[in-house]
């Protein structure tokens, strides 16, 4: 845990997966850097683990991140490209993969990602969709403390709906 590099980070994109959830995601406009965490992978080839990250993200292959000593390096931003290569080399890894999904906030609401935004957004959800963005947020990793994350935590709504699902 906390192993890997700091990764600039918001809940910034709306997810079909999570019933249109808010999930976090790296996002160089918004996002402030957050640590990130390192699982070993078992497999050999750099490009088996990059399958192997896309299938448990249900992502296409084109949006998985990866630095590799290689010269392997994909991702839509060098800036990330960059700061995980030079953590590889500092901490003596051969690569690195990461899920590389873009925020779309702006796209699905046709406005920019904000953390008033965000709020605003999330109380447009219900039932399920509200139930799932919740349990995402509340559930991920403490270190990924975003702008948004820390608005929500001194939400009365937001932290109303904690205490009616432990009800």
């Amino acid at each position: 845990m906390e192993a890997g590099p700091r990764l600039p980070m918001e809940f910034s994109r709306i997810s079909p997966k999570r019933k249109l959830g808010l999930v976090v995601c790296l996002d160089p406009i918004v996002g402030v850097n957050c640590a990130t965490h390192v699982i070993e992978s078992n497999r050999a080839d750099v490009a088996q683990t990059i399958s192997d990250l896309a299938k448990r993200e249900r992502a296409p292959i084109n949006l998985i991140g990866a630095v590799h000593v290689h010269g392997l390096q994909t991702g839509r931003m060098s800036t990330v490209c960059s700061t995980v290569s030079k953590w590889c080399k500092a901490n003596s890894w051969a690569g690195a993969v990461w899920t590389d999904l873009e925020p779309n906030f702006s796209s699905h609401t046709n406005q920019e990602f904000s953390v008033d935004a965000g709020k605003s957004y999330l109380r447009t959800l219900t039932g399920e969709s509200l139930s799932e963005a919740h349990s995402y947020i509340e559930n991920a990793p403490f270190q990924t403390l975003t702008p948004l994350r820390k608005a929500l935590a001194s939400d009365e709504w937001w932290q109303g709906l904690k205490k009616g699902r432990q009800a």
